[in-house]
């Protein structure tokens, strides 16, 4: 079992763990309980009342946050020719075709998003080993795969973050950083609650949302209502 340090046993104290918060309270006691030097992130966690086994029940995206990460994200572009310069006059990062391939093949990956035009995806597609289990592979379902790469690349820049279910139906995203005031954090966390309860599946069955929590990168989690979450419908 993981051993916590002083402090995190110290901001534990000031959570009570049989409480359901309503968010407010909950954004609130984060604050509180974040005791690193650093600006850590404030990440939200949802178990979702899915079975991700079947296709039907996989929920999938991205969101553009209102106040962003705090994070700026290195942007990778796949194109060529008039798209490659699009790319660049909207703030991409690295831009590149066969060049940039060859690179990742031979191990780079300093990039947080990839994107690419769909006539790049024959080229990326050799990619798929590298780039996929780390998350990186451009795809249609969330955006990454686009001939409009202005909005796609302003997007990303502007705060978008994708979410996915993991094999038990949990979805971890961050929602700013803990020096972020309380209503933007609290308005990011309420556009990936409505948007998660907007794409729910129509063959997931009982109670959609059934656990969410928040935390900070080195302090525990608060449990949040479920029934108080922004926009819940069941």
């Amino acid at each position: 079992m993981a051993k916590h340090g002083k402090k995190y046993a110290e901001a534990i104290k000031l959570i009570d763990i049989a409480k359901l918060y309503d968010p407010e309270e909950a954004i609130e006691l984060i604050k509180k309980t974040a005791t690193a030097k650093f600006d850590e992130t404030v990440e939200l966690a949802v178990k979702l009342g899915v079975d991700p086994k079947h296709a039907d029940q996989q929920v999938r995206g991205a969101v553009v946050l209102p106040f962003g990460t705090g994070k700026t994200k290195r942007v990778l572009v796949f194109a060529k020719g008039e798209k490659a310069k699009e790319a660049e006059l909207a703030g991409a990062d690295f831009v590149g075709a066969e060049d940039i391939v060859a690179k990742i093949q031979g191990g780079w990956t300093d990039f947080d998003v990839a994107v690419a035009t769909p006539d790049m995806m024959a080229l990326v597609g050799r990619l798929g080993k590298i780039l996929g289990p780390k998350g990186l592979m451009p795809n249609p379902k969330v955006g990454t795969v686009t001939p409009d790469l202005t909005r796609a690349i302003n997007e990303i820049k502007a705060g978008k973050i994708e979410y996915r279910t993991d094999k038990a139906g949990n979805i971890h995203a961050p929602i700013g950083k803990i020096s972020f005031e309380n209503e933007k954090l609290l308005k990011n966390f309420q556009a990936l609650i409505d948007i998660l309860i907007k794409v729910k599946p129509a063959a997931a069955k009982g109670q959609y949302m059934r656990n969410i929590s928040v935390s900070t990168t080195m302090g525990p989690g608060i449990r949040v209502n479920p029934l108080k979450a922004p926009g819940k419908k069941e």
